[in-house]
């Protein structure tokens, strides 16, 4: 009986995709782990300062602006209070408009899916194999940023992320011009600003975009 060598996998490896002809082999790597750990924390932290609801929607606090001026100050104080409730109902409305259409939402997964584990988070030790050939970095960003221009401005997926946008940002630009913001109290250190991924100055996406950077 002859003995035959058995393939020995990377304990960090979670998966070989493909079939031979498109292959590559995907890790769990430091920079994804942090980067995952790190938006999970960001987003704890923004929801922590988000702001009831029933402010958002007290009808007795909506009034006419008296002027455009009126208006644009009172979008700017609203948004400063509401900034982490806007972006939620502006992520709603993307996310409604993706499910809608689920060939759309399929084609944002998959293209965000090769950005992650094809170029962002693979190690670069890691090689891409098509077909047989190896492709390098540059080849893999060109090819994912080809991919990406094609999928945002020669697709439906592009004009209805753009639709969902602009939809979500007139209503949050009427609520915010019709709530009057004299009953809000702000803090100067949250005006100054402080967003939802506001956070993310760490060592950990520093060192994740430098990891990027290096492929380039």
């Amino acid at each position: 009986m002859s003995s035959q060598s058995l393939p020995i996998s990377d304990p960090q490896s979670t998966a070989t995709v493909g079939n031979g002809a498109w292959s590559t082999t995907i890790s769990t790597s430091p920079a994804l782990r942090a980067f995952i750990a790190r938006l999970t924390e960001s987003t704890r932290r923004a929801f922590e300062r988000r702001r009831p609801w029933y402010e958002l929607i007290d009808y007795t606090a909506f009034s006419k602006p008296e002027s455009l001026s009126d208006a644009t100050s009172r979008i700017r104080k609203n948004y400063n209070y509401f900034r982490v409730n806007y972006i939620t109902l502006l992520t709603a409305v993307l996310a409604f408009s993706l499910f809608s259409h689920p060939f759309s939402l399929l084609t944002i997964v998959s293209l965000i899916g090769a950005w992650m584990f094809l170029y962002l988070f693979r190690a670069s030790d890691q090689p891409v194999v098509i077909a047989g050939r190896t492709f390098s970095d540059r080849e893999i960003l060109g090819i994912l940023s080809l991919f990406t221009i094609f999928v945002v401005f020669l697709t439906s997926v592009g004009s209805l992320l753009m639709s969902a946008t602009l939809i979500g940002s007139g209503i949050i630009a009427v609520h915010g011009a019709f709530r009057d913001p004299e009953d809000l109290f702000l803090d100067e250190q949250e005006n100054a600003g402080v967003g939802l991924f506001s956070s993310f100055g760490s060592s950990a996406t520093s060192a994740a975009v430098a990891d990027v950077m290096a492929r380039v």
